[in-house]
């Protein structure tokens, strides 16, 4: 049986939840016939003395072993450190060279192929000068060697299209 907590309208269906005459939701309503809830008292000691003693079937750890359960989430000591390489600018050395050729034809071989040879010209002395730190180095090489060529074969693109225009 459930009860509405503002009207006091009682329902016996057990599927409604809210109350339908103002929407309140709906409480539950002890039934006349449940048995009521009992309390115990706590126990009595009976033996202030008595310690549980060890079970004979379980084995004995060592003070070693007993140390490392109760640090379960320590990380073991002898393990290195696993520290990622930062490769930021040798990847964006890489993506400009590429770029640079791809849109050699638009006349951007130019600027992103400075801007790899740049960048992975950067990207490669921070490797040599801390390799523990950055990564990357074969990146960095590909990037500067495509973006070098981009730049070049642009400027070759260019003055080629200046004197065509000129003996025309």
């Amino acid at each position: 049986m459930k009860i509405c907590p503002k009207c006091n309208q009682q329902y016996d269906d057990d599927n409604l939840n809210f109350c339908l005459s103002d929407g309140e939701m709906l409480m539950e309503t002890q039934d006349a016939d449940a048995t009521p809830t009992v309390y115990m008292d706590a126990p009595r000691v009976t033996n202030q003395n008595w310690e549980p003693q060890p079970d004979p079937m379980v084995q004995q750890q060592n003070p070693q072993d007993q140390q490392i359960f109760q640090q379960p989430f320590s990380a073991p000591q002898n393990y290195p450190k696993v520290v990622s390489q930062d490769k930021t600018l040798p990847t964006v050395s890489l993506v400009l060279g590429i770029l640079s050729l791809v849109l050699m034809c638009c006349y951007l071989g130019v600027p992103l192929g400075a801007g790899a040879a740049i960048t992975g010209f950067i990207g490669m002395s921070r490797v040599n000068s801390d390799p523990s730190t950055f990564g990357g180095k074969e990146l960095a090489i590909i990037g500067m060697v495509l973006g070098g060529i981009s730049f070049v074969l642009s400027i070759l693109l260019i003055i080629g299209g200046v004197l065509s225009s000129i003996f025309d």
